[in-house]
């Protein structure tokens, strides 16, 4: 293999489109690093797809510099070592990236990690740079939630200052709330509730440059999603986008977090004509936001993203200019699927270029109080994020999905 094809190391704890993509199109170039604690996280179907390709499993309780060693010593006999490293994996950024340092791949330093996974340390980091922010307060005692709540008003956010997807992430909207909850165990903050409209962004860095900003709407809030609401975002590539120097922004915070490539993702409020920094991870987006940007631009976001891991700057030849966004079809409960809609029924609905499902009848599935929770996915298209809004809720009404409860399976069975 030539020098002018360097081979990737990929962090992969997760099957997603990024991963899957990945896989077909660096056969030959592409390296995995797994981890045995994340096993149960990655399908049999998943494993069968990625067989053709290298892969280091990193052994759950061995000292992570015994298994840099071992990495050394096995990477040796690869036909084409891995020379640069993707982490597209949010839970395991810490790790991976100190994984990546001891074997001399580019990663990200400890306090690069701790600005981008450690949400009170990331928001100081975002004052320190001249943005503002939410008040904030890291807590570990419902006494200190309620003392902040009486200073910023209800509601509030709880949090843990390491978590994603809004995992054990709560809005507050009195006293007594949070009482016995375990606020020892793990690092906590709380935060004033921002009203305004929430936003997110993504955006690609190439040389510390951030070469473009793709802003996406957000129909329901993330904690209204993990409380029911439709889950979707739409990439708005229309003047429907914020009025927000969003590349700029972006620019701020890569120079200021000394940003050399990757992937970046961000929320962010804007309230009245003030823009209020939220949170930013660099990695790939969440659910399908990163596809949605392909959708609505024309181009080919998976790669590009591809060629900033490896080192090369992308073209970023846009063709279309157009909203699309994913929707996450609902897993109501935890339990045996009875019924679900199938992808070709959903292909036929208005606006709806593709349709995946992650299910299917007679399959156990767990559901979780998460952002990411869902039975399957369909991305939409349209004229203006009102029209992609309008036909995702004409796939709710469409989209039926039937679990039975293990309850209820023990009550058929007269167990």
């Amino acid at each position: 293999m030539s020098a002018a094809r360097p081979v990737l190391l990929m962090a992969d704890d997760r099957a997603s489109s990024f991963t899957r993509y990945a896989a077909r199109s660096l056969a030959g170039g592409l390296v995995l690093l797994r981890f045995a604690e994340a096993r149960k996280d990655l399908s049999e179907e998943y494993l069968r797809q990625t067989a053709h390709l290298p892969s280091f499993w990193v052994r759950d309780g061995v000292p992570l510099e015994d298994e840099a060693a071992r990495y050394r010593a096995w990477s040796r006999e690869l036909p084409v070592p891995p020379t640069r490293f993707c982490n597209p994996s949010e839970p395991r950024q810490a790790v991976a990236q100190r994984f990546a340092s001891l074997v001399g791949l580019p990663h990200l330093t400890e306090r690069q990690v701790k600005w981008v996974r450690d949400k009170a340390a990331m928001k100081q980091r975002f004052q320190e740079l001249g943005l503002e922010t939410a008040r904030y307060a890291s807590v570990s005692s419902v006494e200190e939630i309620e003392a902040f709540a009486e200073r910023c008003g209800w509601p509030v956010v709880l949090k843990p200052v390491d978590s994603f997807a809004c995992v054990d992430t709560f809005r507050l909207t009195g006293p007594g709330l949070a009482s016995g909850m375990d606020l020892r165990s793990r690092e906590w903050m709380v935060e004033e509730h921002l009203e305004g409209v929430e936003w997110e962004v993504c955006a690609l860095i190439h040389g510390g440059e951030v070469l473009d900003a793709w802003p996406s709407a957000m129909p329901c809030r993330p904690l209204d999603i993990v409380d029911g609401a439709m889950n979707a975002n739409v990439s708005v590539p229309t003047d429907e986008a914020p009025p927000v120097d969003l590349r700029a922004m972006l620019q701020r915070i890569a120079s200021g977090m000394e940003l050399d490539h990757g992937y970046v993702h961000m929320e962010f409020f804007v309230v009245g004509d003030k823009v209020y920094a939220g949170e930013i991870g660099v990695r790939l987006a969440g659910c399908e936001i990163t596809a949605n940007h392909g959708h609505a631009y024309g181009f080919d976001v998976f790669g590009a993203t591809l060629d900033v891991y490896l080192g090369r700057r992308p073209e970023l030849g846009y063709t279309e200019r157009r909203c699309a966004g994913d929707l996450l079809l609902p897993l109501p409960g935890s339990g045996t699927v009875r019924r679900i809609t199938p992808e070709e029924e959903l292909l036929r609905l208005p606006g709806v270029i593709d349709a995946v499902l992650h299910v299917g009848a007679g399959d156990r599935v767990t559901a979780r109080r998460a952002s990411h929770n869902s039975s399957g996915y369909v991305h939409v298209t349209g004229a203006s994020v009102k029209e992609v809004e309008t036909r995702m809720r004409g796939v709710l009404d469409a989209f039926a999905i039937e679990v039975t409860s293990p309850e209820r399976e023990d009550e058929a069975a007269g167990r």
